[in-house]
């Protein structure tokens, strides 16, 4: 790698000046406690009986307070006598095997001893309808033959298509409790067609299976519980809805629309299904949404311990580092790829030995007039966008935005003995 250091020495790097995003961001202070008050609301419990099996629906994202909404829905359910468990509901994720799904839900807190119920993962489907079109419709079979099912979810935008449901209940339905074979079957068509499919087979799973009521919940802008809702089934659709446009309204973002580079600490199915949210960054994995920044390099630096190796989403990046790639486990991101039809967010980027290189290379390449002026931005990573650090060229621009306080002098980003960043932001 000689020829490419010699190649990146002379780039220069810029000084860099951390501020803070402030967003008007809503939060349930006690996420059980709103929870408990929306079941008892909607008289949802009333309908249970005991002895009841019922099975959890537990996706893969990293939903804020999840395994506080998990075991509280458990405990609620031991007090009316019912025998609840946990199903994940991730369609192929989790390498698309029982095991690798159990892990990714005990990553998030989710386990037996954590939330008081069995978890009880299975790769096995039960064909129980078919659309017009001849789209297979499929449900995990521990949840179909149970006595009822009650799905958890948040819900945000999608990061591959647009439509008036994406991605929440309805999605976790159609797809996250298909399991691998429902995943592949709804995505068979392109994301073209998803937000026509995600509510056709949400109807159909929740006409002829015993899905009793659905939990949905919206985050601030600040990765935080900001409303919990309990809706019936034959409501859930479209509360899934109404509950799209106030988390699309509610969405963080980095507030320069023009970018040089944008160097993002980490990446991980428990960020956003594509590792780093496109609403975010602006990079899609289809043609089919839009919106955020104009990035002109992309730097990824490395996985987040929850994602499991997982590190679907890269692809979508210009640069990342041999750090990120050694720890991916390519299996569990290409089984992702395989089963949606979209490969591009698995392909490995340009891939430097270190930080400092990655981050160089990016500066160099970004066509900027002056690299001296570089308009470079960096975040941990697309959750967490209250404090990040910007470079001097975008400063004045900084301080004419009143949603943006700036915390220090500027100063040089730190590289220890192997060209590695020696501080998180």
């Amino acid at each position: 790698m000689d020829i490419i250091r010699e190649l990146l020495n002379d780039v220069p790097l810029p000084r860099m000046v951390r501020i803070r995003q402030s967003f008007a961001a809503e939060e349930v202070s006690d996420v059980a406690a709103a929870l408990r008050a929306a079941l008892v609301d909607s008289g949802q419990l009333q309908r249970l009986k005991p002895g009841m099996r019922i099975a959890i629906a537990v996706g893969s994202r990293g939903v804020a307070a999840l395994d506080v909404l998990v075991r509280t829905l458990v405990e609620e359910l031991l007090l009316c006598g019912c025998n609840p468990f946990i199903v994940p509901a991730m369609g192929s994720h989790g390498g698309a095997t029982a095991e690798g799904q159990a892990e990714v839900l005990a990553h998030l807190g989710v386990c037996e001893n954590t939330v008081g119920c069995p978890v009880i993962s299975s790769m096995e489907v039960v064909e129980i309808s078919r659309l017009p079109n001849g789209l297979l419709v499929y449900m995990d079979k521990h949840a179909y033959h149970a006595d009822g099912i009650i799905p958890i979810n948040r819900i945000k935008p999608h990061t591959a298509f647009r439509g008036p449901n994406e991605s929440g209940l309805a999605k976790m339905i159609a797809i996250g409790l298909g399991k691998q074979k429902g995943a592949e079957t709804c995505h068979a068509y392109g994301f073209k067609h998803m937000a026509d499919y995600v509510p056709a087979v949400a109807r159909q799973a929740i006409e002829k299976t015993p899905i009793l009521f659905g939990i949905g919940t919206v985050e601030n802008a600040y990765d935080r519980v900001a409303k919990v809702v309990v809706t019936r089934a034959d409501d859930l659709i479209e509360t899934d809805r109404l509950l799209l446009i106030e988390a699309k309204a509610s969405m963080p973002r980095i507030e320069f629309p023009c970018i040089d580079v944008l160097v993002i600490d980490e990446i991980g199915k428990d960020i956003s299904g594509d590792g780093m949210d496109p609403n975010i960054t602006g990079r899609y994995p289809t043609p089919y949404p839009t919106g955020g920044p104009d990035v002109s390099k992309m730097v990824v630096l490395d996985l987040t311990e929850k994602t499991g190796g997982n590190a679907n989403g890269v692809g979508t990046a210009d640069f990342t580092t041999r750090r990120l790639v050694e720890k991916t486990d390519f299996k569990a991101m290409y089984a992702n790829g395989i089963t949606s039809t979209v490969v591009r967010p698995n392909a490995i980027p340009t891939t430097l030995d270190c930080d400092l290189d990655a981050i160089r290379a990016a500066i160099k390449t970004s066509n900027a007039i002056d690299l001296t002026k570089v308009r470079l931005v960096r975040i941990k990573n697309t959750l967490q966008l209250g404090e990040i650090l910007i470079s001097e060229a975008l400063v004045e621009e900084a301080k004419t935005l009143p949603n943006i306080k700036i915390l220090s002098d500027p100063f040089m980003m730190e590289f220890d003995g192997q060209g590695n960043l020696r501080n998180g932001i």
